[in-house]
């Protein structure tokens, strides 16, 4: 279906919109699957907060620039989609690498964060980030043992004076 201009701009902005507020940014080519396949990666997408559009190239460029997106314009070339990970960084990158694993005609061409556009082989290395309720519980172990050893230690003098008394 061809879109008319005011289509085409509402679809840049709807795009760029969450490209502003987006971590990081994945995107793949997805010539050969079928629309169920598509179907079930736009459901696994919303219910893992991505957000996942098949745009044309020339919409997806402009609705990333002035983002820090922008860098991957020279890779968005062929029938893609992008996909942006709203609630972590590597998000987006998981679910591309799980639903990969499964469908072999779903394949990475560009992969971005912080401002920097990579190569499809980093895409297993951002779908490693732990998310933010790992992240949050990686935190709080590394500032709970200090607080634990000050207790061992308060426990230990502890017993020491009530033996010499």
């Amino acid at each position: 279906m061809a879109l008319n201009l005011d289509s085409k701009k509402a679809v840049v902005e709807e795009v760029a919109e969450y490209a502003a507020k987006a971590h990081s940014a994945v995107a793949a080519e997805y010539r050969g699957l079928t629309v169920t396949e598509l179907t079930e990666l736009r459901k696994i997408a919303r219910s893992t907060g991505v957000y996942l559009r098949v745009v044309k190239n020339t919409l997806a460029k402009r609705a990333v620039a002035g983002t820090e997106f922008e860098c991957m314009q020279e890779g968005l070339v062929g029938p893609l989609l992008l996909a942006f990970s709203m609630e972590d960084p590597g998000s987006a990158a998981r679910l591309i690498s799980n639903f990969a694993k499964t469908h072999d005609k779903l394949i990475t061409k560009v992969v971005s964060i912080g401002g920097q556009a990579y190569g499809a082989a980093e895409l297993a290395r951002l779908a490693s980030l732990p998310t933010r309720d790992q992240g949050i519980a990686m935190l709080m172990s590394v500032m709970k043992a200090p607080t634990e050893k000050l207790v061992r230690t308060l426990a230990a003098l502890r017993d020491q004076m009530q033996e010499a008394a």
